[in-house]
């Protein structure tokens, strides 16, 4: 059993596949943002796609790749070989995801996406940070993929990140971005344990947040009007603004008049403009980006302020 700060470790890794100093879109302050693998929604726009897969996922960008067969050379299930403008193919069926091929490619042109990290080693990076936090009001994100899908993980490093911080004499604000899609009992007790949640809402229509990202928004809904009535914890929602999508006048009017009749309203509504940084790691990792083909583009500036001000309306403070 390993110690830190004078606190029993238990040596357990959980898979994360970014821990992302200077953060400052993550909550309040300077912040640590720790990604965690695994997410139940599939969300087409999706900009971490390899947070989706709680497991292992082997990304490859040919345009890095110098042909050097390094990588082919130590795969055990000689799943790589070359191929004559394409750079290096991977058979997905021989790949067991070892990490051989990206340990010995020279440009990175390979890489694996989780790390899995033990508590101690996550805190070790928050810690480096505590000079940023003190003067900016700022603390450790934990996000994803979604983060309540790895239960476990969470629960456990909200109660020690905390408990170490306070062992080494300050106060460590920790703030939660979530879907939301979990179990009610848990996000109750994820509630208890940090300062803030960043909730993602992607669009209000049942059947056109199941088209987008895989999975029905009841439980989501749910979740929000549970926390709005029973906690206390602070909260603030984001919203991936994507013309194609949700940023039509009916779903913003229907999200504004959902969050003003909560019984705790949002601290403030962020609009997240739409980017297609996504497509690029799909097309690393060989799957699809906008698996449905939707016409998505980032919307105008007319469009914005429209929705800002049907948030005002509402009384729902709104921002980009």
């Amino acid at each position: 059993m390993r110690c830190i700060s004078g606190m029993a470790m238990d040596g357990v890794r959980y898979p994360v596949f970014d821990i992302r100093r200077y953060s400052i879109n993550d909550g309040p302050g300077i912040r640590v943002t720790v990604f965690f693998k695994g997410c139940p929604l599939s969300c087409i726009w999706c900009h971490n796609p390899e947070g989706i897969s709680s497991g292992q996922t082997r990304m490859y960008a040919a345009s890095r790749c110098i042909m050097c067969r390094a990588c082919v050379q130590v795969c055990p299930g000689q799943a790589l070989k070359p191929v004559r403008g394409h750079g290096i193919e991977c058979d997905a069926e021989r790949c067991g995801l070892c990490g051989s091929c990206a340990a010995v490619c020279p440009t990175g042109a390979v890489e694996m996406a989780a790390r899995f990290c033990t508590m101690e080693e996550i805190y070790a990076a928050v810690l480096k940070e505590r000079p940023f936090f003190e003067t900016s009001g700022g603390g450790v994100t934990f996000s994803g993929g979604e983060p309540l899908y790895q239960r476990d993980a969470l629960l456990s490093l909200l109660d020690f990140v905390a408990a170490a911080a306070l062992n080494d004499g300050y106060r460590l604000h920790r703030a939660v971005d979530t879907t939301l899609f979990a179990p009610a009992e848990l996000v109750r007790e994820v509630s208890r344990r940090c300062e803030l949640f960043l909730i993602d809402i992607k669009v209000m229509d049942r059947q056109r947040h199941r088209y987008f990202c895989g999975v029905p928004n009841d439980i989501v809904l749910d979740n929000m009007r549970m926390l709005a009535s029973e906690g206390t914890t602070d909260y603030l929602v984001r919203i991936p603004f994507i013309d194609g999508v949700n940023s039509g006048e009916d779903n913003i009017r229907a999200t504004a008049e959902f969050l003003a009749s909560l019984d705790r309203p949002p601290l403030c509504v962020e609009l997240l403009p739409y980017h297609d940084i996504g497509k690029n790691k799909h097309a690393r990792m060989g799957t699809v980006y906008n698996r449905n083909g939707v016409p998505m583009t980032t919307p105008s500036e007319d469009t914005v302020e429209a929705a800002l001000d049907i948030f005002k309306k509402y009384g729902v403070p709104a921002k980009v």
